[in-house]
């Protein structure tokens, strides 16, 4: 069903995927509406585009006219959630209320909206739902899912709320469960901690885990257009999708990376070993997705793991050399 000039809200539309999503939707010739409280997303990152976006600092958990937002919208761009994955071990209320009651509410307005007529729904989701899956790469049909996180497990939840609602109240939904996403904007992530520490000490580089954790990675302007084009074309009332690249690299392979991006010297590398290997509870060690899918659409991605990722070195070393994030 095309999207053509439809009206489209886009949760999370402040944060790093959220905002090129924005900026792809707009030069689709997209009306877009922003929602979002900037609890993780930065208003500077729509500055560019400001005045051809309506913008609502509202929060999913907490605002009273969601329905009276959607008035109007043909499809919801579903971005918004807590991002962060390791926090989940130390706060495991922030993925419950950010990612479960933030998809149950909006999905509660979504049917109210227009009772016989709801928009659509694009949801971003997680490879961590998969958990420590013995296939690899990784199918979107593999089970059982056994999320090892409070991330992934929240965002499993909110999958199957989607699916459930789909069913029952004839919203078109689609679900995205996305690889390790990097690029400009981002504000955590393996980049993003790798530049700050050795900002603080460009001598020394502490990793998390063994180094030997195997991982996609999808640069996000590949992973914002695979959103787009499978919402695009499809035809089903209700699917999956995986969005990677069909390769992984190593972690100990990413500091060499971020060192020659900053243009460093010699740095000593130090592993914590982490937990059984992975960075932290909660890591997947090991993380490569079955992408067939996506690509039997007609999506391509440009960059692989290795390219994804230098790319966005480049582009997160010039942007934080250059700001306060």
């Amino acid at each position: 069903m095309p999207m053509g000039k439809k009206e489209v809200l886009v949760t999370g539309g402040a944060g790093f995927i959220g905002s090129h999503l924005v900026d792809l939707l707009l030069k689709k010739g997209c009306e877009v509406t922003v929602y979002d409280n900037l609890s993780s997303g930065r208003r500077e990152f729509l500055s560019h585009v400001e005045d051809r976006i309506t913008f609502l600092e509202r929060d999913l958990v907490g605002d009273g006219d969601l329905v009276g937002a959607l008035e109007g919208v043909d499809h919801v761009y579903h971005v918004a959630a807590n991002p962060d994955v390791r926090l989940g071990a130390d706060d495991t209320w922030v993925s419950v209320e950010q990612n479960i009651l933030a998809t149950y509410n909006l999905l509660e307005a979504m049917r109210k909206v227009r009772p016989d007529d709801p928009p659509s729904l694009s949801f971003t989701s997680t490879s961590t739902v998969y958990g420590n899956a013995t296939v690899l790469p990784t199918p979107e049909d593999y089970g059982p899912l056994m999320p090892i996180s409070q991330y992934g497990a929240s965002k499993l939840a909110a999958e199957a709320l989607i699916s459930a609602f789909s069913d029952n109240f004839s919203i078109r939904s689609s679900v995205f469960r996305f690889a390790n996403v990097v690029g400009s904007r981002s504000t955590h992530g393996i980049l993003f901690d790798f530049y700050h520490k050795l900002q603080k000490d460009p001598s020394r580089l502490e990793i998390l885990g063994d180094g030997l954790q195997r991982k996609s990675y999808i640069h996000v302007s590949d992973c914002v257009e695979a959103v787009y084009h499978a919402t695009e074309v499809q035809k089903t009332p209700f699917e999956y999708y995986n969005v990677g690249t069909a390769d992984y690299i190593e972690i100990r392979d990413i500091p060499d990376i971020v060192v020659s991006a900053m243009g460093l010297g010699d740095v000593e590398y130090v592993y914590t070993g982490g937990h059984r290997g992975a960075g932290w509870k909660g890591d997947v060690k090991y993380m490569s997705l079955a992408v067939d899918k996506i690509l039997s659409t007609g999506w391509k991605y440009r960059l692989n793991s290795r390219q994804s990722l230098e790319r966005a070195a480049s582009e997160l070393v010039s942007e934080l050399r250059d700001s306060s994030i």
